[in-house]
């Protein structure tokens, strides 16, 4: 039932290993598990999936050990799960001497013959999760039913159950006047018995007295607003109409016309544009993509373990006062996860608070859980350090994904292969595609790459005026003039209401014709819940195969983000035609300049995807744009 199971150091030596399958069935999925979770910081869950294998694992961090065990993913082993417990148990107490004494050496050197304890413990496993027998059915005599007697189930015909009457005194008293108002008959028939239903009668006087009194409080309100005068300016009924005041309207302040322009359009004054604003910082170098930077206000926290070593204190007398000085440290002993537990539920509850989605907090703090349970500190550490120090690593880890994304590189690639570089800008609505789309163009500009802008936002509008403005005023920053007669970037556009995919494949096209570097393609924005423009998304990627697909998503998002991103690669997954779907490849983080510290948007979108942060946007100018510094985040994040 087993494909393999094996055990394995963290440094990467293979101490001994089960196969149930072929001999090389076994590499390529713990290496994915490796590479995926294992050195991403992935841990929170303990199950993997890998093709048509399912991976779960568990970690010994006392001794550095990783166990593994694989099956079929359509395969439901219930024993799995104990199985990997006993095992590491097992191999844990029979060679715990070994690596005691011997550390690493003992790793390279030892020989561990455990085939016949892992078979045991498989026997067992299997045997104790055998499907029980079908329990047996109750016996009529053992059920509730056969405890009543005949004479309780007996109704006589206009008596009401016990049960019934008992559970009208728990209900309102306009329910219960409506049940005597409709069912006279059946007081009537009460009335004829002496004694059995004394209890119902007196409850009808007591709801008729009740009604009447009613009645007459009614009765005595009605006539007191009757008295009242009405006013007489409710008589006229009806809207009056409004009238409007165009003798003192202010006529020169709403002409916007120019009377010199004689009504040619070409004559229309053209807006102001200040370079400078548009710049921003003047002293920066061209061309330079800076990181993104974070200065702390506050000092790194430094926690007090021993006050005046020198100076014993000797107020709380005898042995109180050092062991008031040791209280919280761990003192050379394995933390457990009862250790941990306060701390991760603070750490929690600060990662939830930093606009980290809520899911992937838990998972972070299990994986910190994970990684250090069992693991011996040193005599003057405390637990909330370790879990701090560890929980930063995560984070950093996290943020430092497996592909790392350069753009200019692949460019100059692109260009050795005479053909444009491709990008597809895509997200939700309102989060800033189109204004970063020109600050990665103008970055593009001043690495002496030529660009041409593809508007494919046929649906909002004004989409393609803006993109126009754009093109307009990066012209303005360089001209032709400046790069020696040759325009560095172009806007590719067809209007509205045309088909997108068809006009970035006449965009790009173009660009291979016309010697363009980098086609940068412009979408409209689309909620992740709407399939008909995911689709039309899919068919885009799918149709021009872009060269790099980035998610544009605000970091002012938390949980949304996790939602977004899955949502949109599973739409891309889905209606794509291609057995290899294309999905996101990186991230552009835009607004981070409104956010202060509360940064884990980054986290979050990094986390679900396992995608980096190509760009992050801080600002309104075009020099406002920055590459992902992880440890700036980290510590923006970890700020109290």
């Amino acid at each position: 039932m087993l494909d393999f199971f094996t055990i394995f150091s963290k440094g990467g030596l293979v101490l001994w290993c089960f196969q149930g399958g072929p001999a090389a069935a076994a590499t390529a999925p713990v290496n994915a598990l490796i590479r995926s979770v294992l050195l991403q910081e992935r841990g929170g869950n303990n199950s993997f999936t890998h093709e048509a294998l399912t991976l779960k694992y568990k970690l010994d961090n006392q001794f550095e050990l990783v166990f593994v065990v694989g099956f079929q993913k359509i395969l439901t082993l219930t024993y799995v799960d104990k199985l990997i417990d006993d095992v590491h148990k097992e191999f844990r107490d029979k060679y715990r001497n070994e690596f005691q004494q011997k550390g690493t050496l003992g790793l390279l050197n030892g020989t561990f013959d455990f085939k016949d304890d892992f078979m045991r413990l498989l026997r067992d496993a299997e045997e104790s999760s055998k499907v029980r027998a079908p329990t047996v059915m109750k016996t009529f005599e053992q059920s509730l039913k056969s405890q009543k007697t005949v004479k309780c189930m007996i109704e006589t015909r206009g008596e009401k159950p016990k049960e019934k009457v008992k559970n009208k005194k728990n209900k309102g008293s306009k329910k219960e006047g409506a049940e005597a108002g409709t069912a006279p008959g059946k007081a009537s028939a009460g009335d004829k018995q002496p004694s059995g239903d004394r209890e119902e009668l007196t409850k009808d006087e007591i709801l008729q007295k009740n009604r009447e009194e009613f009645f007459r409080r009614h009765m005595k309100a009605g006539e007191k607003s009757s008295k009242s005068p009405k006013p007489e300016a409710q008589k006229e009924k009806g809207k009056k109409p409004r009238v409007w005041d165009l003798e003192n309207s202010n006529a020169k302040v709403l002409d916007y016309s120019n009377s010199a322009t004689n009504g040619s359009t070409e004559a229309c004054p053209v807006e102001e544009f200040d370079p400078d604003a548009a710049l921003g910082d003047r002293n920066r170098e061209p061309g330079r993509l800076y990181d993104l930077e974070y200065e702390s206000d506050e000092e790194p926290e430094e926690e007090k373990v021993v006050q005046n070593p020198s100076k014993p204190s000797v107020k709380k007398g005898g042995l109180g006062g050092m062991f008031g000085m040791l209280k919280g440290l761990v003192g050379s002993k394995s933390l457990t996860r009862e250790d941990m537990d306060p701390v991760l539920e603070k750490m929690k509850d600060h990662l939830i608070a930093k606009n980290v989605a809520a899911e992937i907090a838990v998972q972070l703090c299990e994986s910190v859980a994970k990684k250090l349970e069992g693991k011996v500190m040193g005599t003057f550490t405390t637990v909330t350090s370790t879990v701090k120090q560890a929980l930063q690593e995560a984070l950093v880890q996290i943020l430092q994904p497996q592909r790392r994304v350069d753009v200019l590189r692949d460019v100059m690639d692109a260009q050795r292969h005479r053909r444009p570089y491709v990008v597809t800008f895509c997200g939700v609505n309102g989060v800033g595609k189109s204004t970063n789309l020109a600050k990665i163009s103008f970055w593009l500009i001043e690495n002496g790459f030529s660009v041409l802008i593809a508007a494919c936002d046929t649906f909002r509008a004004g989409a393609v005026e803006q993109l126009r403005t754009h093109t307009r005023r990066l012209n303005a920053l360089h001209p032709p003039e400046s790069h020696g007669g040759r325009t560095m970037v172009q806007l590719y556009e067809k209007g509205y209401g045309k088909d997108a995919a068809g006009i970035a494949m006449e965009a790009i096209a173009y660009a291979r014709n016309q010697g363009f570097d980098v086609v940068l393609v412009d979408t409209a924005g689309r909620m992740q819940d709407n399939a008909p423009l995911m689709t039309a998304l899919a068919k885009l990627i799918a149709v021009n195969a872009p060269d790099l697909v980035l998610f544009v998503g605000e970091a002012l998002v938390g949980n949304e983000a996790v939602d977004q991103l899955v949502k949109f690669n599973k739409a891309l997954a889905d209606h794509s035609m291609a057995q290899t779907p294309r999905l996101i490849d990186g991230i552009v983080l835009t607004k981070f300049d409104t956010i202060d510290d509360k940064v884990g948007a980054a986290i979050s979108m990094t986390y679900i995807t396992s995608k980096p942060i190509v760009f992050v946007g801080t600002g309104q100018t075009y020099c406002d744009l920055r590459s992902l510094n992880a440890k700036a985040v980290v510590a923006a994040l970890m700020k109290a």
